[in-house]
């Protein structure tokens, strides 16, 4: 009984060793594919997992995950060059239509020039103004395109937001008077410095600006906080939550922008994130508020 016992006991014990060599066998091949599948989805590499391990249920999980990977590797370059193909898609279009508007912009000079009726000169006016719209459209386009697709290296400095703030209100303050818009302002007495790309940051705030000229029911309130957040608050009653959360979508228009391409605050998302910040739009109380948040780092350079 006792050497029944015993064998029985060891046999147990071989079992229990060869299972928890089993086990580790496996926790080691998880880890294996675990590893190795961060790695290739953090390079762009054709070399497929492998493992030591002779489990047919883990190489069975590691060739799924292969196939996985060279089907999402696929779609990543199709996805690249459609990227690709729809910069210069645009690039040219955008050339194509210069051409044009510049040859009829230089006819319209011309035309000027000659003697008019009034109702010739009212045609004229009519026609310059449609063209400087399609104008600023293209460039509008191109523009956006560019930033999203371009592989352009961001050359940050040290700037003043204050500055920069003040310089897009400046420019803007013609603008804003035709609307009966009177902007309240609202800075820390101190300069708010970050590192920035000063050209970009000047571009968000200019179409912040001017989005608030084309929402606004004649009130604007600009608010920089030492934090280094931005917030452009006004009264729009012609919107509603669901537009104002779609303000930052390529290509959306509302009907009180309806000559917009849509770009504008979507180009102001794009150069916000490109400097690490982040931005959000709220609609509460017929009230539309945007609230940028700029990069936390400052810097004790010289304010630009």
């Amino acid at each position: 009984m006792e050497i029944g016992f015993g064998a029985f006991a060891g046999g147990m014990a071989v079992l229990t060793v060869v299972l928890l060599v089993k086990i580790y066998m496996l926790q080691k091949a998880a880890i294996e594919i675990e590893r190795a599948f961060a790695e290739r989805l953090a390079t762009d590499t054709n070399t497929l997992i492998s493992i030591s391990s002779r489990d047919r249920s883990m190489r069975r999980l590691a060739n799924a995950i292969n196939g996985a990977l060279l089907t999402l590797r696929a779609q990543r370059r199709r996805y690249l060059q459609g990227d690709m193909e729809l910069k210069r898609a645009v690039t040219n279009i955008s050339h194509d239509l210069r051409t044009p508007l510049t040859a009829i912009c230089g006819y319209l000079d011309l035309l000027e020039q000659e003697e008019q009726t009034d109702a010739a000169k009212r045609h004229i006016a009519i026609m310059r103004d449609r063209a400087e719209m399609m104008t600023g459209l293209t460039e509008e386009l191109f523009r956006y395109f560019t930033l999203a697709f371009g592989e352009k290296e961001a050359v940050r400095e040290p700037v003043a937001v204050n500055g920069v703030l003040e310089e897009s209100i400046a420019a803007f303050y013609t603008i804003l008077k035709e609307r009966g818009i009177a902007p309240v302002v609202r800075m820390p007495g101190r300069k708010v410095v970050r590192m920035l790309e000063r050209s970009a940051l000047s571009r968000v705030c200019s179409n912040l600006l001017h989005n608030a000229a084309a929402y606004s029911d004649g009130d604007l309130e600009v608010v920089l906080s030492e934090t280094g957040e931005l917030v452009f608050s006004n009264t729009a009653a012609g919107l509603d939550a669901v537009q104002a959360g779609r303000l930052f979508d390529r290509f959306y228009t509302v009907e009180a922008a309806s000559q917009s391409t849509g770009l504008g605050l979507a180009i102001t998302k794009t150069l916000v994130e490109q400097m690490g910040g982040s931005i959000a739009a709220e609609y509460k109380a017929n009230r539309l508020r945007i609230c940028v948040a700029l990069p936390e780092e400052e810097c004790g350079c010289g304010d630009k």
